[in-house]
């Protein structure tokens, strides 16, 4: 079993897939750009050969790599990053290699727009927000005056929250129309609700073998545009409610062999023609792992360890832990910029025996989750409740 992994020197914490795959039998066949003898140890003792590439944007350069493995080893069998940067790329090379296990470049480049992806919501009976793809000024202002506002403007292909914009009238439409003209935008109507997640693992016959929920404290895109405060925890329970919709948007979208990050909106309110309060509404699908050290948290929560559990969903098909949902584990993320009532010293003491760690993040993530994020894992909702609140709460609260 030859499995190409793509950039699994970063991020750090991806060699522990390459562990995972070594353990369950694959003959693991890196392609890096960071010179050898800079790649961590762990990686080097779980790969069977490495080939330095200078940019992952240079095709022909990977392209040879993956050539060089072929010659070597054999028929390869699996390409993947589980990076979001790279899924396009994976699946070019799936391509060109006539490797049938992961997306075509077609099949990715339809699954990254969040326009075609509302077709797979609605054939698994999970309804989503109105939207258009605006080709003009005036096509945009007849979309706001037939749903009325807020909307929000976000690029159609991309992840995150920038070049996201709430817009609460035609001015603030001809602003962001204007100033991303140039981009393929997508208008939707605004929807009152909580952001859930629900992230896992299907396996060959696209039966979700692995399941959390995350769900966050704050805003994600008020976090990073107003540099607010942030945080998310994995819940003790995911419903019956939410593992049904999981496996009916996964059936519709037909994953197989996959991780899954899936994205949706629980109603805050009653909204004609979506559902009432507490109603839960697609937002996207990412076809990878959830960001940052969710994964870790989805450990945490369960005491698994999804990067190996993912290699053996992969390449045996089976899924071997004990019961799940044990703890809710969750970060706390703090901005320099804010006067907390209490410093991090403070929040480890008082939370002692909660406390996974805490963690000066450089400046690629503070943006999104904060320049210090606090870790922990509770066994009960209350004491969660009181975590987020404490670490969260500023002078002056």
């Amino acid at each position: 079993m030859n499995f190409v992994f793509i950039s699994p020197n970063y991020p750090e914490n991806y060699w522990m897939f390459c562990r995972g795959l070594k353990k369950y039998g694959a003959n693991v066949l890196a392609v890096v750009d960071t010179a050898y003898d800079n790649l961590k140890p762990e990686l080097k003792a779980n790969i069977t050969e490495c080939y330095v590439v200078s940019s992952f944007h240079n095709y022909e350069e990977v392209f040879k790599a993956v050539a060089y493995f072929s010659f070597k080893y054999g028929k390869i069998d699996w390409i993947e990053s589980n990076n979001e940067a790279w899924l396009t790329l994976d699946a070019r090379l799936r391509d060109d290699f006539n490797v049938k296990t992961g997306f075509s470049l077609a099949r990715i480049t339809e699954f990254q727009s969040k326009a075609a992806m509302k077709k797979y919501y609605e054939k698994a009976g999970v309804p989503t927000a109105r939207y258009c793809l605006p080709k003009s000024l005036d096509e945009a202002l007849e979309f706001a005056g037939r749903v009325g506002y807020p909307l929000v403007l976000k690029p159609d292909h991309g992840v995150g929250a920038s070049f996201t914009y709430a817009l609460h009238n035609d001015e603030d439409l001809k602003k962001y129309y204007e100033s991303t003209k140039d981009l393929c935008m997508i208008l939707e109507e605004y929807v009152k609700g909580d952001v859930i997640t629900l992230d896992g693992v299907c396996d060959a016959n696209g039966t979700i073998r692995v399941l959390g929920s995350m769900e966050y404290v704050g805003n994600c895109m008020e976090s990073v545009q107003n540099q607010d405060s942030i945080g998310s925890y994995y819940t003790l329970n995911v419903s019956e409610e939410y593992r049904d919709i999981a496996q009916r948007v996964i059936s519709a979208f037909e994953l197989k062999n996959r991780f899954f990050h899936g994205e949706y909106f629980r109603l805050t309110e009653d909204v004609e023609g979506l559902g009432k309060k507490g109603h839960i509404i697609g937002l996207e699908v990412n076809f990878r792992p959830p960001g940052g050290f969710a994964p870790d948290l989805l450990n945490y929560s369960n005491d698994i360890d999804i990067y190996e559990l993912w290699a053996e969903i992969l390449l045996n098909q089976t899924a071997s832990y004990s019961k799940l949902r044990k703890y809710s584990a969750g970060f706390a993320g703090r901005r320099d910029s804010i006067p907390y009532r209490y410093n991090t010293e403070e929040i480890e003491n008082m939370f002692k025996d909660e406390l996974i760690g805490t963690e000066v993040l450089p400046p690629a993530y503070a943006a999104t989750m904060g320049n210090v994020t606090i870790k922990a894992r509770f066994t009960n909702d209350e004491r969660r409740k009181e975590f987020f609140k404490t670490a969260l709460e500023r002078i002056g609260d």
